[in-house]
């Protein structure tokens, strides 16, 4: 069948496109940069999966751990203290959408072990224990100990890293410092107390599982001279995208002058530096895959010089312009295609196994990668976002397609009189 006569993207095309994709000794050069083109691309592809997986794991992991221990909208008094607490978180609870009111009363203080020589800063909540039972992040990892008769007890859970700080463990005694403490004549000297340790809990948070301590309610209320009110009532609600939306109805169901502010508030910085990292990082590891493109498009023209004869060969045979830039539009559009494929097979293979790999390579190098004390998580995250994986590979399709039409376009306006002329 002529080759004019051949429909477009035929097994004719496939076929010469399929020749040109293979290597043969005199064009080992051409080989080369199509080689480093389809790791170029696979290792492109790859890395932009897994780093954004990891990303929208930290975001996710943090989000949740920092969303599971602190409130989502905290209620604070106005001109007069809080001592109508229950009362208050009583009306708050039937607000539509709020799940639990936790009174609070917290303080930095300066802990020490039992022993005295080592000491760390905390921050002690003051909860009642049916609340406490709420926090799942807390109470679904308790390490030892219990939370039972937590209010009518006077210990103290405390997190893991504060525990192994302070060489602490179930049933010692935790000695806690408040400036906050007893006005006598000569000033306000410190507030000094021990308690037990009746649990141990450990959030995957470093940050917090090093500084968290929960006190009963009556003792917190006592030690940070609290006493008969709180300093806040932290609601939790179903939905923590929504709170804004929330804030004027549970003001008003308060009942009393108050204002209050949300997690998004508190936390608007950090969450914005995640998204601007997350960002620049797409955008650096996308040129990875452009300069690979790049190697496509070089290697195709490096092809078509090389296969100038044959183009006029397949030309005076009857094959039309447009088969020609097929033809190499399937040999460049192959190189990533195949090297897309197999970056997201590694990308995605890498993301679902990543914390295994991150303890290999520690025990290889010896060393702790991933520090919980730097980076806040005790295991390394990876959440892949289907529609983000589809983003990526559309993409690496798409620069390699656009790569190919350049030097195909090329290989269709060769002129076989001249190509031949010198034959």
């Amino acid at each position: 069948m002529p080759a004019s006569n051949t429909r477009p993207f035929s097994r004719f095309e496939w076929m010469i496109a399929g020749r040109y994709l293979r290597a043969r000794r005199r064009d080992a050069g051409v080989s080369v940069i199509a080689g480093f083109s389809f790791v170029g691309i696979m290792l492109g592809v790859a890395a932009l999966i897994i780093v954004m997986s990891v990303m929208n794991g930290f975001r996710g992991e943090l989000l949740t751990r920092i969303l599971g221990v602190n409130g989502h909208i905290i209620l604070y008094p106005i001109d007069s203290p809080l001592r109508d607490f229950d009362a208050v978180a009583a009306r708050l609870e039937k607000v539509p959408g709020v799940s639990f009111a936790m009174p609070l009363v917290q303080g930095q203080v300066l802990a020490s072990g039992a022993n005295g020589t080592a000491s760390s800063g905390a921050l002690v909540k003051g909860v009642q224990g049916t609340d406490l039972d709420k926090l799942k992040p807390v109470s679904d990892n308790i390490q030892l100990g219990s939370l039972k008769d937590f209010d009518t007890g006077s210990g103290v859970a405390i997190g893991s890293r504060l525990a192994q700080a302070l060489g602490l463990r179930l049933g010692d005694q935790i000695t806690l410092v408040s400036p906050d403490g007893d006005v006598t004549p000569f000033g306000t000297s410190p507030r000094v107390k021990a308690y037990p340790v009746s649990a141990i809990f450990e959030i995957g948070l470093s940050e917090y599982d090093a500084a968290y301590v929960y006190m009963p309610l009556s003792e917190a209320q006592l030690f940070f001279n609290q006493e008969n009110q709180v300093q806040s009532i932290e609601l939790f609600v179903e939905d923590p995208d929504k709170v804004a939306e929330m804030q004027p109805a549970i003001e008003q169901a308060a009942g009393r002058p108050n204002y209050t502010i949300t997690w998004q508030t508190q936390n608007e910085s950090f969450f914005s530096a995640l998204q601007v990292e997350r960002n620049v990082m797409f955008i650096i590891l996308t040129l990875i895959v452009l300069v690979a493109a790049l190697n496509i498009i070089s290697g195709l023209f490096m092809l078509v010089k090389d296969k100038g004869r044959d183009i006029a060969i397949l030309r005076t045979m009857g094959a039309t312009k447009g088969a020609v830039m097929r033809v190499f539009l399937i040999t460049g559009a192959s190189i990533g295609v195949a090297g897309t494929a197999a970056g997201l097979i590694l990308g995605v293979l890498f993301c679902l196994n990543i914390e295994n790999i991150r303890q290999f390579f520690s025990w290889l190098s010896g060393t702790t990668l991933f520090n919980p004390e730097f980076y806040f998580l005790s295991q390394l995250p990876a959440e892949v976002d289907t529609s983000e994986v589809v983003m990526v590979v559309a993409m690496a399709v798409g620069l390699s397609f656009l790569a190919t039409i350049l030097p195909s376009w090329q290989a269709s306006r060769l002129d076989p009189v001249e190509a031949l002329r010198y034959e």
